[in-house]
């Protein structure tokens, strides 16, 4: 993932991070590696610490960035904020102790191990075949949106990991060669409520076997996040959300019938009784996931 992934998109990380310095007049790449490295030794003094806790010790990482100055979505972040995550991505900081409950997104960082460096293609390659692997047969569209690398590199990829060309629909797609001759059994219709970005949705970029096109604007936010959904049969037939109270709101998109909508209901409350008292709200809001909350 680091190879594959994590430091060609740290590099981009850090090109728009000097950037935002340049134009808010903090410094050049010589400042940013300075702070880099005090923010490292700071991090390996310490064992872990907070992103907050790190802004308060390293000078300058404190420092506010003003993006889109004079729009009307003009915003303030910290330096903290964007050098961490590039950091973590280019493999040098990693999650450590959550911060809170298990409902809570604030960790500490930490001190990544030591990993061995791999030739990007070759990683690459071996990201296609563990992502076939448990999301194939998939197509280079989903593959190119779920790694964010170009059609070339997705293309050569694919290629190297001897994937089998097959026919999806009206798509072309492409499975493991061991897949290709593996008996799986049809399951029983089953409900399932998931939560906000679980990886079952976020792992396709054309969704048209498991969702209607018409929902895919109350089910995702403008950035692509999925919010809770609900399924019946493998496939997305409406949202939920937890209540202030802890109950569970839910809707369906589809009418999936009678047998469907028993068996939603009754695992709306077997999750309900599971949460108790824990009351959480997704990271990513949409359309629908708000509206049921209220």
């Amino acid at each position: 993932m680091l190879a594959a992934v994590g430091r060609p998109n740290a590099a981009a990380r850090t090109k728009g991070l000097l950037r935002q310095l340049e134009q808010n007049g903090y410094g050049d790449a010589a400042w940013l590696e300075s702070v880099t490295r005090s923010t490292l030794a700071a991090v390996r003094e310490r064992g872990e610490a907070t992103t907050p806790e790190l802004a308060a010790a390293v000078a300058g990482l404190d420092r506010q960035l003003v993006i889109a100055p004079g729009k009307r979505y003009e915003s303030r972040r910290s330096i903290a904020t964007d050098l961490l995550f590039a950091l973590a991505a280019d493999g040098h900081l990693t999650r450590g102790s959550r911060c809170g409950g298990w409902t809570s997104n604030q960790h500490a960082w930490t001190v990544a191990p030591e990993l061995p460096e791999i030739p990007a293609p070759l990683a690459r390659a071996e990201l296609v075949r563990l992502w076939l692997g448990t999301f194939g047969p998939g197509t280079v569209a989903d593959l190119k949106w779920w790694t964010g690398w170009t059609v070339t590199d997705t293309r050569k990829a694919v290629a190297a990991a001897g994937a089998v060309e097959v026919h999806l629909d009206e798509a072309t797609g492409y499975a493991l060669a061991e897949d290709m001759d593996a008996a799986v059994a049809e399951p029983e219709p089953s409900a399932v409520l998931l939560p906000a970005l679980d990886p079952t949705p976020m792992g396709w970029r054309e969704r048209g076997f498991y969702l209607d096109p018409d929902h895919v604007p109350a089910l995702f936010d403008r950035m692509g996040n999925i919010g809770p959904t609900v399924w019946w049969n493998g496939r997305i037939v409406g949202g939920w959300a937890q209540r202030k109270d802890g109950t569970l709101a839910w809707r369906l998109l589809d009418d999936p019938g009678r047998e469907a909508r028993t068996a939603i209901k009754a695992e709306a409350e077997r999750m309900t009784a599971f949460l108790a008292e824990r009351r959480f709200t997704p990271a990513y809001r949409t359309p629908l996931e708000r509206e049921l909350a209220s």
